[in-house]
């Protein structure tokens, strides 16, 4: 299988802007600058809505797009599919490295039961597996493009993956600010809340530095701030002191929780640090103001005039899935799901110190797939990070933010015209450096000939991918026993048996859970 990876200079890219493309999704930011102007990629919608059904692949002859209305606008509505005039073959979405949906549903399946469809995010299963893409030396994206064909005729699935420089390439970052916000609520008694919790805070305090900087409120009935912004320095004692001393109380207050970790983030903010908002919770909010607009609009004020981002990390076989991630949403973060010390130690000891540092900000990804080429094609989840396409290179459309380590997948299902020759897509991520607010891009192409090779018979990081969202597909969509909704979706059975094998060749642990869980769902159904 042939990959195709491309880097043009951004002059030669801003000439694309009619027929040229883009990527990915958002992550958490810092920093401090001013987001006043700003307006997320949410709002550009018209706001977030609960995911939409997934829809089968449309009859001959007509195209779907997914990437806002026929004229570019915004404020469509959730869950109709959008019919796009050729030549109109645009994509547009902000980058997005949540996984906290994976997490959860193989906490779910785990325990016997099929997770709701709502709380299935394909996209957050596609990113929760480590990729060999390309990195870019420095600050910014690289960008891969492949594909390979389905069992389905004419259709294929072409993947594009950003990724950043390694984390090992770490410089001098700039110090943190951390603002821990711990549910100590009733329901954080279970095992695998509250003392997953503060085990993983104690790791995490100890890997921090001793420029950075940590804070902690908790909230049950009421919320109180139990340690101030405190520099570590030799005061790391002081702060695993205060995280010993969590204990559950009563009542899920998470709107008092959220504005006084904030109040705190606020007080304590420090200028040239990231300055961040972690909140630990099971999201099941009763007590106070329980209305998620209200919580959100909070988060929402003080990234716009602090910069102050918010990472959830989420908790527990009863969690609140869609007021987290709408939470991270509006706090231009993201979210991950906790349920086991593996996960613990992957999210506090190696996820979070990553995102400490920035390397892009407000980044938007934009495909343009070549309508000579191109029958119709369909992002595969996404549903909630969708960009109006006049607004790709729109800087006051807020993005996301990434750092180093990352790496970001958009998965297409393609239907090529039949016997279509040449360029497929071209795929451009955009992002501002998080120093000087300077605009950059990167681009990659891929020929119809990169679709040689069947799914399975492609590259690890491919099949990898392309289980996940089947997967992901087969719990989104009514299941009957049959196959999802993707072009050449395998029964659950046979996508356990290929995901089995798969695991069986790399030795890949991860892979080896997602076999499992595919094997649990196909168990249930």
């Amino acid at each position: 299988m042939k990959r195709y990876r491309t880097r043009r200079p951004i002059g030669a890219l801003l000439a694309l802007t009619a027929a040229g493309g883009l990527l990915l999704t958002g992550c958490a930011g810092g920093g401090d600058a001013d987001q006043g102007t700003k307006e997320s990629a949410a709002d550009s919608r018209g706001g977030s809505a609960p995911m939409p059904a997934p829809d089968r692949p449309r009859g001959e002859g007509e195209q779907r797009y997914d990437g806002g209305t026929a004229t570019g606008e915004a404020g469509e509505t959730e869950g109709s599919p959008e019919i796009a005039p050729d030549p109109d073959h645009l994509s547009t979405f902000a980058l997005d490295v949540d996984t906290a949906s994976y997490g959860y549903a193989r906490r779910t399946l785990s325990e016997g039961r099929l997770p709701d469809p709502s709380t299935v995010r394909p996209e957050e299963f596609v990113n929760s597996f480590r990729q060999d893409y390309d990195r870019p030396d420095g600050d910014g994206f690289s960008v891969t493009v492949d594909g390979a064909r389905t069992d389905e005729e004419d259709w294929s699935l072409v993947r594009v993956g950003l990724a950043t420089r390694g984390a090992e390439q770490e410089g001098e970052r700039p110090p943190a600010a951390l603002t821990f916000v711990i549910d100590i609520s009733g329901s954080m008694a279970e095992p695998g809340r509250l003392d997953l919790a503060k085990e993983s805070l104690g790791t995490m305090t100890d890997r921090l530095r001793d420029d950075d900087s940590v804070a902690l409120v908790t909230f049950s009935d009421e919320a109180e701030t139990v340690l101030p912004m405190t520099r570590l320095g030799d005061r790391r004692g002081r702060v695993h002191d205060a995280i010993d001393s969590l204990e559950p109380a009563d009542s899920t207050n998470l709107g008092a929780g959220v504005e006084t970790g904030y109040d705190t983030a606020v007080e304590g903010r420090r200028e040239g640090a990231t300055n961040r908002v972690v909140l630990v919770s099971d999201a099941l909010a009763n007590t106070g103001d329980t209305d998620a607009d209200a919580i959100l609009e909070r988060i929402a004020d003080e990234r716009r005039e602090h910069g102050i981002t918010l990472f959830g990390v989420g908790v527990g076989s009863d969690y609140g899935d869609a007021l987290m991630e709408r939470l991270a949403d509006k706090g231009d973060g993201h979210t991950a799901y906790v349920s086991d010390t593996e996960d613990a130690h992957e999210v506090f000891s190696e996820q979070l110190p990553r995102h400490i540092e920035l390397t892009a900000r407000d980044a938007k990804a934009q495909v343009a797939f070549d309508p000579e080429t191109v029958a119709e094609f369909r992002l595969v989840g996404y549903d909630n990070r969708r960009v109006a396409d006049d607004d790709f290179r729109d800087d006051r459309v807020d993005g996301g933010e990434v750092g180093p380590g990352h790496t970001v997948t958009a998965l297409y299902a393609v239907r090529v015209r039949p016997g279509a020759d040449g360029h497929l897509a071209t795929a451009t991520v955009r992002w501002l450096d998080p120093r000087t607010r300077a605009p950059h891009e990167e681009s990659g192409d891929v020929e119809t000939g990169a679709l040689a090779d069947s799914v399975w018979g492609a590259d690890r990081g491919l099949r990898v991918t392309a289980t996940a969202a089947y997967f992901a597909d087969a719990l989104r969509a009514p299941y009957d026993g049959g196959g999802g909704a993707l072009p050449g979706a395998p029964r659950l059975g046979e996508l356990a048996e290929r995901a089995g094998a798969l695991a069986d060749r790399t030795e890949d642990p991860d892979v080896g859970r997602l076999a499992e869980a595919v094997r649990q769902a196909d168990r249930l159904t």
